[in-house]
């Protein structure tokens, strides 16, 4: 059974009430949350008076969201292909989701259509790799995870969407004019090893080294690959920036 007492990890909350604040999350106001994962988000915006619906690919967080939130409405669903009507919603959020679809500027149109006249539509990403502290966790277990498939010769990769310009230019091709770009300072702090490990083991790259080498190998990483972020307590503390946009449908998407 789906437990909705989850706890939201602490590092998140100075992001989540800084995009509450831009989507102006309200009583009465509609709210789209797009990858609304386990429902943080939504629950944070249920509190503030606000009516929230949440999609996610994932069942299993679908059925969190929906125990964590009952009183919103949540949907198994790809957000670049939106089951909503035009211009529906008071206020769109994507908040760390559109990293992980196969095209963000398809996402970022469909968040586009589905905002009302003059709502927000808030996207956030990961900032630049040197303002995240969280790399290090890469460099720690880049010898223990597979190695990437080569790329066909003449294949260019993208630039990353923390990349000057590039969200900005995306959701302006999507229909979005821009009103503000900033970003949160979100302190990832851990008590202990235990807790550390316990975290970053359960990520995506932690969750990748773990099917080649064996758990203490990992553990022994990850602990040596962080050891400069070790408090004097006993604890650690690790810095990450995030970038997020705002914008307004134009309604002249191309």
């Amino acid at each position: 059974m789906t437990n909705p007492d989850r706890a939201r990890p602490d590092w998140v909350t100075p992001l989540y009430q800084r995009v509450l604040d831009r989507v102006c999350a309200s009583p009465g106001r509609t709210l789209l949350d797009l990858g609304c994962g386990t429902g943080q988000l939504c629950r944070m915006a249920a509190d503030l008076g606000a009516q929230v619906t949440g999609i996610d690919p994932d069942r299993g967080e679908i059925e969190h969201a929906a125990a964590l939130v009952p009183e919103g409405a949540f949907d198994i669903g790809d957000m670049l292909a939106l089951p909503y009507p035009a211009a529906g919603f008071d206020g769109v959020v994507c908040v760390q989701s559109i990293m992980h679809v196969a095209n963000p500027l398809t996402a970022l149109r469909e968040a586009a259509r589905v905002a009302g006249p003059g709502a927000p539509v808030v996207v956030t990403v990961w900032g630049k790799e040197q303002d995240c502290d969280i790399r290090e966790l890469g460099r720690a277990l880049s010898g223990l995870l597979p190695r990437p498939n080569a790329r066909p010769s003449g294949a260019t990769v993208p630039p990353p969407l923390s990349a000057d310009g590039r969200l900005e230019r995306l959701a302006t091709l999507a229909g979005l004019g821009v009103a503000e770009v900033g970003e949160v300072v979100c302190p990832f702090s851990y008590p202990d090893e235990d807790s550390l490990l316990r975290d970053l083991l359960d990520s995506g790259l932690g969750r990748q080294a773990m099917r080649v080498a064996s758990p203490a190998t990992v553990r022994r990483a990850v602990v040596a690959g962080l050891a400069d972020y070790r408090t004097a307590s006993g604890g650690y503390r690790l810095d990450n920036t995030f970038r997020y946009l705002v914008g307004t449908p134009a309604r002249t998407a191309i």
